[in-house]
C-alpha cells in the first residue's frame, strides 16, 4: 500500500502499511532498524532502560517494573507486545496507552528517517515507542522483548539491566531447537558488567554459558541470589543486600507470578545507585499489578493467554490447585506454529474436552487442524468453526455454573473471545 506521510494519514492507515512494508513479517536482525534509529538519534544519551526477555512472564514482569518506578515517582515509559485489543496497549506512558495522534507523529518521523530501509511491523512499533519516549521526557523505560532476544529490534539499546524470565521451547524455527540454544538467543540482551536477571530456577547451560562470556553481573533465582517466600501475611523478598518482609502478594494471581516479582526486585535492588525505589513504592506497586488474559474470570468465562508448554504446565498447575479434582472444558484457538500437541497433554488432566475455533492469518490454522492435532495427542477435540460458535458449545457442554470454560491458546483467541463477551 503507497502512503505518502503528510499529516493527517489515519493510525489504521500506518498499520495496514506496516503490515506489507516488509516481505516478511518476522525477520531478525539489527542492522536496519539501528541505522533508522541512528538517523533519529534514539541511541544518544537514552534515559535508565530495562529490557525484559525470557519465554513467558515478560509482559507482567515489564508491567510491574513500570509501576514500581512510578510509585517511586519516575516517569516511566514501558513497551509491550503483543496487545489484546487497540495497538496502543504496546506504549505506555505513566501508565496510559499513547493516542492516535502521537503514534501518527512518532511513524510520521520513522518513515522520514527510513532512507529506504525497509522495517518490519514490529520494529515500527520499536522505534515509535522510543521516539515517543525520548519526547516525553522519561527517566525510566522498560522494554519487552518480542521474540528472542540478541537479534530482537529492542536490543538495539544497551540495556542498564535485564530480566530473563524463564527458557521454554518456543519460536523453535527461529530461535534453535532446544533450551540451551535459545538460551544463547535470549542471553543476547544482556551486557559486560550489567546487572542480568535470571528468573528461570532451573536456567539451562547455554543460557548461563552465554552470560558469562559476556561478563554479565548475573543474579540467579537458582542459586540464592535473590529469593520469594510466602509468608502467612503475604511474602517475604530477599536480595544481595536486604530483605523486605511482609509484602503484598501481587495483583496477578499464581505462584509464577511470585517468581517474576522477585526478579522485579532483585532489578530495583541492582539499579538502586541509579534510580532509588522506596519501600513504600514497592509495596503501593504489588497489589496494583493487572494485565487482562491472565487468570483473567469474565463470568463463565475464564482467560489466560498462555499459548506455549511450558505456559500451559503453569496453568495446568494453577488449576488442579483452583480446582482440585474437577475437568474443564476448553475453548482453544491456536497458531499452527505452536506445539498443539504438547499443549493438549500439559492440559489433559485439567480438562474435559476441547473446543476448537479458526484462527485467521497466515500463521493461523483451521478449528479442524487444530482438533486432528489435540486428538493425536490424546486430547478429546470438537472442531467447531468461529469463536463464536466454540464458545456457545464450550458453555453448554458445562452444566454446573460454578465452574469456568477455560480459553487459552493465543492472543488472537483471548482478544475474539473477550469480544464476544463484552457484546450486549
Amino acid at each position: 500500500m503507497p502512503l505518502n506521510p503528510t499529516a493527517g494519514r489515519s493510525l489504521d492507515d500506518w498499520l495496514s502499511y506496516q503490515e506489507q512494508l516488509h516481505p516478511v513479517g518476522i525477520d531478525l536482525g539489527l542492522e536496519r532498524v539501528a541505522r533508522v534509529a541512528d538517523r533519529l538519534k534514539l541511541r544518544v544519551s537514552p534515559p535508565l532502560t530495562i529490557t525484559v526477555g525470557g519465554t513467558n512472564g515478560k509482559g507482567s514482569t515489564t508491567t510491574l517494573l513500570a509501576l514500581i518506578y512510578r510509585r517511586a515517582g519516575c516517569r516511566v515509559g514501558a513497551y509491550t507486545s503483543p496487545h489484546l485489543h487497540r495497538y496502543h496497549e504496546r506504549i505506555a506512558i505513566d501508565g496510559e496507552p499513547v493516542d492516535d495522534a502521537a503514534l501518527c507523529r512518532a511513524f510520521e518521523a520513522i518513515e522520514a528517517a527510513r532512507q529506504g530501509d525497509s522495517l518490519t511491523y514490529f520494529e515500527f512499533g520499536t522505534l515509535a515507542a522510543l521516539w515517543l519516549f525520548r519526547e516525553a521526557g522519561v527517566q525510566v523505560q522498560v522494554l519487552e522483548v518480542g521474540l528472542g532476544g540478541r537479534l530482537d529490534a529492542v536490543n538495539i539499546l544497551d540495556a542498564d539491566a535485564v530480566v530473563i524470565t524463564n527458557i521454554g521451547l518456543d519460536h523453535r524455527d527461529w530461535l534453535g531447537q532446544d533450551r540451551d540454544a535459545i538460551g544463547r538467543e535470549k542471553a543476547g540482551i544482556a551486557r559486560a558488567g550489567r546487572p542480568a536477571i535470571v528468573v528461570d530456577p532451573q536456567p539451562p547451560a547455554g543460557l548461563l554459558q552465554a552470560l558469562e562470556a559476556m561478563r554479565a553481573e548475573t543474579r540467579r533465582l537458582d542459586r540464592g541470589d535473590f529469593a520469594a517466600a510466602i509468608t502467612p501475611r503475604g511474602w517475604t523478598w530477599r536480595g544481595r543486600g536486604a530483605a523486605l518482609p511482609e509484602l503484598p502478594l501481587p495483583g496477578l494471581a499464581g505462584q509464577h507470578q511470585l517468581r517474576n516479582a522477585a526478579g522485579a526486585l532483585a532489578v530495583v535492588e541492582a539499579l538502586q545507585s541509579r534510580q532509588t525505589v522506596s519501600i513504600a513504592a514497592i509495596r503501593q506497586a504489588l497489589p496494583a499489578l493487572y494485565l487482562p488474559g491472565r487468570l483473567q474470570r469474565r463470568g463463565r468465562v475464564l482467560l489466560d493467554v498462555a499459548h506455549n508448554t511450558e505456559a500451559a504446565q503453569v496453568l495446568a498447575a494453577w488449576l488442579t490447585t483452583e480446582f482440585p479434582g474437577r475437568r474443564l472444558q476448553w475453548l482453544v484457538g491456536m497458531l499452527a506454529d505452536k506445539p498443539a500437541e504438547e499443549i493438549g497433554a500439559a492440559l489433559k488432566p485439567c480438562v474435559d474436552r476441547a473446543w476448537t475455533c479458526d484462527l485467521p492469518g497466515p500463521r493461523g490454522q483451521t478449528a479442524e487442524q487444530l482438533a486432528a492435532r489435540l486428538r493425536a495427542g490424546g486430547m478429546p477435540a470438537t472442531a467447531c468453526g468461529e469463536p463464536a460458535q466454540a464458545l456457545s458449545a464450550a458453555l453448554a457442554a458445562e452444566p454446573d455454573h460454578s465452574l469456568p470454560v477455560l480459553a487459552c491458546g493465543s492472543f488472537l483467541t483471548i482478544t475474539a473471545v473477550e469480544a464476544l463477551l463484552s457484546k450486549p
